[in-house]
């Protein structure tokens, strides 16, 4: 079992960038397909982002702004978010499977606790 932690959210302005991480502890992130997921309040939990030893995909949405990366070394996964925006604040969520799934977030197995964006226009 893998134990996630978030950290680096907090309060920027419009346009400013931040880099969120996820510290895994009991198994190694390489076991895994990791991903990161965000909450807006009063929306649906929604899938961000994906990164596996090999590959990296990002949604659609925020790809030109947004890049997913992994430490294996490090056992950390990173969220390098840039240019944000208004519709970005949410609490922001990794999470780790050992399934093939990619976007489906019932696919996920273990979750942090979250870290909180807020962005000011």
């Amino acid at each position: 079992q893998v134990q996630l932690v978030e950290s680096g959210g907090g309060l920027v302005q419009a346009g400013d960038s931040l880099r969120l991480s996820c510290a895994a502890s009991g198994r190694t992130i390489s076991e895994y397909r990791m991903a990161w997921f965000r909450q807006a309040p009063g929306k649906e939990r929604e899938f961000v982002a994906t990164v596996t030893n090999t590959k990296t995909y990002v949604t659609t949405s925020v790809k030109d702004r947004f890049t997913i990366s992994r430490d294996n070394a490090k056992n950390t996964m990173y969220l390098q978010m840039n240019s944000l925006k208004p519709e970005d604040p949410a609490v922001y969520y990794c999470a780790a499977t050992s399934y093939a799934s990619t976007t489906t977030m019932a696919s996920y197995e273990y979750w942090g606790q979250g870290t909180q964006v807020t962005v000011s226009s």
